[in-house]
């Protein structure tokens, strides 16, 4: 009687207990006399493991995916019953050897927006990427991300901009043939040679000192000249290029230029730059006009820094301010300083004399004075006619004169365009070889600032608005 009240006690409780499987090795085993006398084959103990396992592979995935592997099994087959020989490739991969290069080029950006690729736009990057491809000195994966081919370039010059000597780097074949690739491309870039160069050369990270010239008609120096034809035939004295060049000298040495760019504040290490030379390179008539070629060589510049360079400097032989001002530029306090025309700025050349003193023994130099010949043709054929054709038939700088006379160098909100000027994104006017890592840190943080303000002012209507619905309710 107790055995028969004990079984059922043990029913009960399995019926009421939870159903999952009893992980400890205590188990209940209730056996009659027919089984006693009829023993079984008793399994060996199963590991927890096998039994996972093989519940995951009667899984309804497992079960689609070996049904897929057996019909294509089967397709395969012949009447016969064999299956058929494993198809060759079509396509045979040649295997290039390519090393890391630098490609001296030129163009003109009249009509490019920019050298960086930008999907949608024309760019300079997009046409030479193109072309190389064409060439089949890149693969199709290069072309569609240059950075698989490790391609960096020295300088990022933006819409309008032109460039003489700009230097990329990335991985080409040992030989190349510069006139296939010439032929592909426009007659406004062309590319001079090719080097071979260490495979941790960056064009970028290398590059110790930069030199841009700007190109402008000289009649800006003179305020008295009035009419066209007056301009166009107006050539600058001896004593007004000594004025010149003085005004320029002042820029050499290490100053700050928070004045000369945005979003850059007195403090801010970043708007250190140090100016090596800048002075009047050479005097030129093209078109009835005379045009002086202007030359700066420092290790860095920002975001039109270059322009408003020239532009305080004009402002200053022309008599609309005095040396105060640039004294003032450089000083802690804000000073709003005219932004000359893009037209004339070009990048004339990129110093890699770090890397030349290196490696001078191992590898080529990247003066490029072979070169010299090439470059100075394609300047004098392509960059210079549009600068004059843009000065002459556009009156660039003659329309940028005429605000120049009402520039206010004191920051005021009565000053029509200046606040606009100063807390306007970065688009694609911008012309120097501004750093992409700062400008993208200041967008996100202009970013951040904005939303967080957003945050703020949302928060405090939310308050201010259950406030307001708590006092009505104790009115009410």
């Amino acid at each position: 009687m107790s055995f028969t009240i004990f079984k059922l006690f043990v029913n009960t409780l399995g019926k009421n207990l939870p159903r999952h499987p009893i992980k400890s090795g205590l188990t209940f085993r209730f056996a009659t006399a027919m089984d006693v006398a009829t023993p079984e084959k008793i399994d060996s103990p199963k590991d927890e493991s096998d039994e996972i396992i093989r519940s995951k592979n009667q899984t309804r995935f497992k079960k689609r995916h070996m049904k897929r592997q057996w019909e294509e099994l089967t397709a395969n087959k012949k009447d016969d019953g064999e299956s058929e020989e494993k198809k060759l490739c079509e396509k045979t991969a040649e295997r290039i050897k390519r090393k890391k290069m630098a490609m001296l080029l030129g163009y003109c950006g009249v009509d490019y927006y920019g050298m960086q690729r930008n999907p949608g736009v024309r760019t300079i990057e997009e046409d030479l990427l193109k072309a190389l491809y064409e060439t089949k000195y890149i693969t199709e994966d290069d072309y569609k991300n240059q950075q698989n081919a490790h391609f960096q370039r020295s300088s990022r010059t933006d819409k309008g901009v032109s460039a003489a000597r700009q230097v990329v780097s990335m991985k080409l074949p040992l030989e190349i043939n510069i006139d296939d690739i010439n032929k592909k491309l426009p007659e406004c870039i062309r590319i001079f040679a090719v080097k071979r160069v260490t495979n941790k050369f960056n064009s970028k990270s290398k590059c110790n000192a930069r030199t841009y010239s700007f190109t402008l008609p000289t009649y800006v120096f003179e305020p008295s000249l009035v009419t066209i034809e007056e301009r166009k035939f107006y050539r600058i004295p001896a004593e007004t290029l000594d004025k010149v060049n003085n005004v320029l000298s002042i820029y050499k040495g290490t100053k700050s230029y928070h004045n000369f760019t945005e979003r850059k504040h007195f403090q801010d290490p970043s708007a250190l730059r140090y100016m090596m030379s800048f002075s009047v390179e050479k005097v030129f008539v093209h078109s009835d006009m005379e045009f002086a070629v202007l030359l700066v060589k420092g290790q860095s510049f920002m975001l039109h820094q270059i322009r408003k360079m020239v532009g305080l400097m004009i402002a200053v032989v022309r008599g609309h301010t005095d040396s105060s001002t640039m004294e003032r530029a450089f000083g802690k306090e804000k000073v709003i300083i005219p932004t000359a025309p893009g037209l004339g700025l070009v990048l004339d050349m990129v110093h890699y004399d770090r890397y030349d003193a290196r490696y001078k023994i191992s590898h080529d130099s990247l003066t490029w004075e072979a070169e010299e010949e090439a470059v100075q043709k394609f300047k004098h054929d392509f960059i210079y006619p549009n600068i004059v054709k843009g000065e002459i038939e556009d009156n660039s700088m003659g329309n940028w004169l005429e605000k120049l006379n009402l520039h206010s160098y004191d920051p005021s909100d009565d000053v029509p365009g200046e606040k606009e000027t100063e807390n306007r994104e970065l688009d694609d006017d911008d012309d120097e070889d501004c750093d992409d890592k700062e400008t993208n840190e200041t967008k996100e943080q202009d970013v951040i600032s904005k939303s967080v303000e957003n945050v703020t002012s949302n928060v405090a209507s939310n308050v201010e608005s259950e406030e307001k619905s708590v006092e009505s309710k104790e009115v009410v």
